[in-house]
């Protein structure tokens, strides 16, 4: 199996971002099962043309999602990233209506804001 990874040097969306977007795609849909390695952080800049210090952050910012691991010397694997993602963004909608609830919001403004919000964020 191959990572299959298209920077798109033209695009206004940042390379690390690009690199990230990608394989969070994979690890979720499956297409890059649980436990897949992943190239090491130099072995995919070298072979995205990338620097080492973008894909470095692409991975630092997975991690962060839950969506990879690293396990030391052993490398970088892909996590359960779906259990993760589904609790982290349950953990952020429920800080984000105890914050809305204490503004003084009521259930419907709340609702539309935090729709606004994804639709800005989703239209990208």
């Amino acid at each position: 199996m191959t990572l299959k990874i298209v920077i798109d040097s033209a695009a206004a969306t940042a390379p690390y971002e690009q690199l990230r977007t990608q394989i969070s795609a994979k690890a979720r849909s499956g297409a890059l099962p649980v436990g897949y390695k992943l190239p090491t952080v130099r072995g995919l800049a070298g072979e995205l043309g990338l620097a080492a210090n973008t894909v470095a952050k692409a991975y630092r910012a997975l991690e962060t999602d839950g969506v990879i691991e690293t396990r030391g010397r052993n490398g970088t694997f892909v996590a359960a990233a779906g259990e993760a993602a589904d609790r982290e963004a349950a953990t952020a909608a429920r800080t984000y209506a105890e914050r809305a609830r204490r503004l003084g919001l009521g259930r419907a403004a709340a609702l539309a804001a935090a729709e606004e919000a994804v639709r800005a964020v989703y239209a990208k």
